[in-house]
């Protein structure tokens, strides 16, 4: 029996809405992953894209728990000395752009590769419940 390997045009992808209101950041996070790398389907090719698109809306009302908020900090750097800045979590909710606290747990939990590179950027999240993705027809992900 031959091993069957996922082809780049016969892999079908799908779209998926999924609501992030009062959902906890870590779960929700690995549900998106999993969907944007194809892992539940039959047809699972590491080396291949098998993902589906994944629209998030109301990312800024997602949950984090614990101290999470003061006490998790996100990093980045401008790539000069010395030009590391950090924010906490709480203040990137409630900033201009509160779905780069998605983005950023999605995009720890891909593998750091050409791939998943190419699969992030199938990944579109909103900060409210409105999206430019209504003629691609979503399915609603149950929680």
């Amino acid at each position: 029996m031959k091993t069957y390997v996922a082809k780049k045009g016969h892999v079908e992808h799908r779209w998926f809405l999924v609501d992030a209101k009062g959902r906890s950041l870590g779960r929700l996070a690995t549900q998106i992953a999993l969907l944007l790398r194809g892992k539940g389907k039959p047809q699972f090719t590491p080396n291949t894209d098998c993902g589906d698109h994944v629209v998030v809306i109301n990312a800024a009302q997602v949950r984090l728990t614990g101290a999470k908020m003061e006490n998790k900090v996100a990093y980045r750097h401008s790539g000069y000395q010395g030009g590391l800045r950090t924010i906490n979590y709480g203040k990137v909710l409630q900033g201009k752009k509160p779905e780069r606290v998605v983005q950023m747990a999605v995009r720890g939990m891909l593998p750091k590769t050409k791939l998943a590179r190419s699969n992030f950027s199938k990944l579109h999240v909103y900060a409210d419940d409105k999206h430019p993705h209504v003629a691609q027809a979503p399915q609603a992900l149950a929680k």
